[in-house]
């Protein structure tokens, strides 16, 4: 009795199936194949130097990628490359400013384009031009920064913005949260829960969504993250490079790149010398792709920063470039006939963070 009655349950459970059309469930449930299709991958480009070393174009559309390294590695110069080529593509900058070491002046070095606004004395006193800026005078906090870039993400979809959107985060670890502010604690895990809460959470899940086929906007993240190295947790073990601010970020972070090494800065400086006089030419840094979930490629080499963008690690470039900025060099060294001298050792250290994405 127990096995027909299993038979018959089993001939029912067919027919349903039979007669069940998925396609038609979609439907009714307002299921749509744009629901699950992505736009093809688009690219903000860095320079050719950056592209030679890491087999990437540059900055990937509609995701988030991570800067992070030591100071003064080439991060910003890698920030403002990509914010200069998104605004030759129409892609509107969004720059937010939290560690004020912002200067207007290396952006126009680099190739921003905006103008000054000056006052009936000569005197500057706003810049205009196809971005948006945002720092410690409006925003400081983590929570500060998450509702403005909420904010203009809610004008974007309103139709108020009609423009794909790249935030220029500089940078995250150097912003505490609204609870540290308040106690007049600057608490690591406090500011750590912040981040996880405000875009583990919220934002950056926004952005990598509009990567959907159905999103009219494309939106980016480039976020430059503070570093501290942790110290060996054993006698034979080595000490990592560890992100401030927390994971959440490197978690749904597509692309990270690295610049210098673990314990130190690992850069040399190009100094230009005449005369007794020597001025910083540039500097060459190391550059690592830790992470990578568009192409899967992992590479490290050595680049050359200078105050007008990477270029690469040879003579022939170095002087190149040296000929193509007479006018900077002029004005700094006051000839172009001068001497290059290094200083500082490059060490050559292998980028592990013991994490495993």
């Amino acid at each position: 009795m127990a096995i027909k009655k299993k038979e018959v349950q089993e001939a029912a459970s067919a027919a349903v199936k039979k007669n069940f059309n998925l396609g038609n469930f979609k439907k009714k449930k307002g299921f749509s194949n744009a629901s699950v299709k992505f736009k093809e991958q688009g690219w903000i480009p860095l320079s050719k130097a950056f592209q030679d070393i890491t087999s990437l174009p540059g900055i990937p559309t509609g995701h988030i990628t991570l800067l992070r390294g030591h100071s003064d590695t080439g991060k910003t110069t890698a920030l403002l490359e990509a914010a200069v080529n998104a605004q030759k593509q129409g892609i509107l900058p969004v720059f937010i400013v939290s560690e004020m070491k912002w200067s207007w002046e290396h952006a126009k070095e680099m190739g921003l384009e905006f103008t000054e606004v000056v006052d009936a004395d000569g005197k500057v006193t706003d810049y205009e031009g196809f971005f948006l800026y945002a720092d410690r005078g409006t925003l400081n906090t983590i929570e500060e920064v998450a509702v403005y870039m909420a904010d203009l993400l809610d004008e974007q979809a309103k139709g108020n913005l009609p423009h794909d959107l790249c935030f220029f985060w500089d940078s995250i670890g150097s912003i505490p949260c609204d609870l540290s502010v308040r106690s007049n604690k600057n608490n690591n895990e406090w500011n750590a829960g912040a981040m996880s809460t405000q875009f583990g959470n919220n934002l950056n899940q926004k952005i990598l969504l509009s990567r959907k086929e159905n999103s009219p906007y494309t939106n980016t993240l480039v976020a430059i993250n503070k570093v501290w190295t942790m110290k060996p947790e054993h006698p034979m073990g080595q000490p990592k490079l560890q992100n401030k601010g927390g994971m959440s970020m490197w978690y749904d972070a597509t692309l990270v790149v690295t610049f210098g090494n673990i314990t130190n800065p690992g850069t040399s400086k190009i100094k230009a010398v005449k005369d007794g006089l020597q001025v910083e030419f540039a500097k060459r840094t190391n550059i690592q792709i830790e992470k990578n979930h568009i192409g899967g490629v992992q590479s490290r080499g050595r680049v050359v920063m200078t105050s007008h963008g990477f270029i690469e690690d040879d003579k022939k470039a170095i002087d190149k470039y040296r000929d193509t900025h007479k006018e900077h060099w002029l004005k700094l060294v006051g000839t172009i006939d001068f001497d290059l001298i290094e200083e500082g050792d490059l060490e050559e250290e292998v980028i592990s963070t013991g994490i495993l994405d």
